[in-house]
């Protein structure tokens, strides 16, 4: 066997006709829809000619201008995503355009769904913005994108990543091509908007809480997803799609593992009431590091414990009383807003920028 052959054996094949069409009138359990049962036949008879068809991406267009193969056939709906990347980024690098920050809340938690209360990550976010979006001397736009939503909106997911990155650097599209996939009923993926925010923002600050000592699954999800803007291929007509044994020799040949978020500012702050802050901390700003984004500085990179070993229904009281914690969080804003405006002027100093990285990847 060649180095470059994909292996195979772990895909057990497709559904057969009956466990599909459970699956699918799964969906309408209610006897709201009973109604409409002689419809949803109908209906569930043509999604499954396009699952057994495997019918991905049912809308396509030629690639056109600007890629290797401009006559193969792309998905529209990426190229539209593709679109909005790039006038993101074209905002983004005029030095004319407002400073622009992210903050993500990176809880589960909120108050429209099961737990009936808002998270303490979003109050330290609505902290974070209330200091972005008041300083005179530093004025910004400020995106806050609430990862909550996941949990409480209708259609709202953040797919997970299938690893094409593992098989090859090159299969994994910027952005992200493996959703929607029309035939596997994925759809609604919340990425390729959060792609164009990420990609408009000159800062980002994330607020995020700790689950069984590591990040939430929400978030998890979406750093997952980001591994496209860490080397990710803008141009899938270079490896035919999906052509994993193509994608192999394409990289092989020499890669350049484009950094498509690179010199954005960034800041995190993570708060726990047990274990695991470290640990968090850690993994993110070494997340992000790795992207080539840059730290605010030691402010910018806040762990701490709120309530520590005190009672889950009392732990908002707690963050009430630690008022130090909370003007952490907002010196964290205000270095990540500050380090903004310096990398724009051109006064932000890093020793490493022009170098070359010996091991990329």
């Amino acid at each position: 066997m060649d180095d470059t052959t994909p292996r195979k054996g772990q895909y057990q094949g497709r559904l057969d006709r009956e466990e599909f069409r459970r699956r699918f009138l799964a969906r309408f359990y209610d006897p709201a829809f009973d109604a409409e049962r002689e419809a949803l036949e109908r209906i569930e008879a043509i999604a499954y000619e396009a699952y057994d068809g495997g019918r991905k991406a049912p809308r396509d267009e030629p690639a056109g201008e600007g890629f290797a193969d401009p006559k193969r056939r792309l998905s529209v709906e990426w190229l539209a995503t593709r679109k909005r990347l790039i006038d993101a980024q074209r905002r983004q690098s005029d030095a004319t355009s407002p400073a622009r920050v992210l903050v993500i809340n990176a809880s589960s938690r909120n108050d429209g769904t099961c737990p009936g209360e808002v998270s303490k990550s979003w109050r330290l976010a609505g902290i974070a913005q209330e200091v972005l979006a008041g300083d005179r001397e530093f004025p910004c736009e400020v995106d806050t994108l609430d990862l909550s939503l996941v949990t409480s909106e209708y259609g709202r997911a953040i797919h997970p990543c299938k690893g094409c990155v593992s098989t090859a650097m090159p299969l994994c599209h910027w952005p992200c091509s493996c959703y929607p996939n029309h035939s596997l009923g994925q759809v609604h993926d919340w990425m390729a908007e959060i792609y164009e925010r990420w990609v408009a923002a000159h800062g980002v600050l994330i607020v995020t809480p700790v689950y069984w000592t590591q990040m939430p699954s929400p978030l998890k999800a979406m750093v997952d997803r980001m591994v496209c803007a860490d080397g990710g291929n803008p141009d899938p007509t270079t490896t035919d799609g999906k052509d994993a044994e193509r994608a192999k020799r394409v990289e092989l040949a020499g890669w350049a593992y484009p950094k498509h978020l690179k010199g954005r500012i960034y800041g995190v702050v993570v708060h726990g009431d047990t274990a695991g802050i470290e640990g968090t901390r850690r993994a993110l700003t070494e997340w992000l590091d790795a992207m080539e984004l840059i730290d605010a500085g030691s402010m910018a990179r806040l762990e701490r414990y709120v309530g520590y070993y005190e009672p889950y229904a009392t732990s908002h009281a707690a963050l009430d009383r630690d008022t130090m914690f909370q003007e952490e969080v907002r010196n964290a804003a205000r270095a990540v807003v500050r380090a903004v405006y310096s990398r724009r002027r051109g006064t932000l100093e890093h020793g490493d920028e022009a170098l070359h990285d010996a091991r990329p990847k």
